[in-house]
């Protein structure tokens, strides 16, 4: 069911990302769910991480983990290839799916518009929103250095995210939205999701389970 080449995995996010939808969610958000993936076997095996964060206290109410093979080796702007086998695996361990899902990545900051926050919400139907600790794609204008401080990242003329400061004095977090989120809306749910740390602590408890095995619950 997954492209093992890299033209294969162009032409599905080709073909799938008409079906992108950015305005901002209407659905009442009373969870979200951070999501990662590490790997074994040098690389062939992914395993992933989906931790539930009830809203809007941030704790965490459960957690699952799967291992499936990765079709792809590491290929820029194709990481969903690589990692959505295994978090779907582990979505589908969840009693109850989640609002909302934010990601170790892009949404729409991609060169097709077809990150892996994309790929997620469009296969599952949640709201979804990425939020990368790099820069892809597009530019951008110098970033207030106080929390909550944002500018627009604009790829070819068109807005793809937001450039986020989730804590003076760091670097800021690139945000885009997924699927069935809207831009502000995207950043403003980041930042409701972030703490002391410039990291959302949905990104923070996934990364923790998928590449330490550090339960989020006690």
């Amino acid at each position: 069911m997954w492209p093992t080449t890299a033209e294969a995995a162009i032409a599905i996010q080709q073909e799938l990302r008409s079906q992108v939808i950015i305005a901002p969610t209407q659905t009442p958000l009373r969870s979200v769910a951070g999501v990662d993936a590490g790997f074994e076997d040098d690389g062939r095996v992914a395993r992933a991480a989906v931790v539930v964060l009830r809203l809007p206290d941030l704790t965490p109410i459960a957690y699952a983990v799967a291992r499936q093979p990765a079709p792809l080796p590491y290929i820029p702007g194709l990481l969903s290839f690589r990692e959505a086998p295994a978090i779907l695996a582990a979505l589908e361990q969840l009693a109850t799916p989640p609002d909302l899902l934010i990601c170790d990545g892009q949404g729409i900051a991609h060169p097709r518009r077809f990150g892996i926050a994309s790929h997620l919400g469009v296969v599952t139907g949640i709201s979804s929103i990425g939020c990368a600790k790099t820069l892809l794609i597009g530019e951008h204008d110098a970033v207030p250095d106080v929390r909550g401080g944002r500018v627009l990242l604009v790829d070819r003329g068109e807005p793809v995210g937001m450039v986020l400061r989730t804590r003076s004095g760091t670097k800021p977090v690139f945000v885009s939205p997924g699927h069935l989120v809207s831009i502000e809306q995207a950043a403003d749910l980041v930042l409701a999701c972030t703490t002391r740390y410039r990291l959302p602590e949905t990104t923070r408890y996934a990364h923790n389970l998928a590449s330490h095995g550090k339960l989020p619950l006690k």
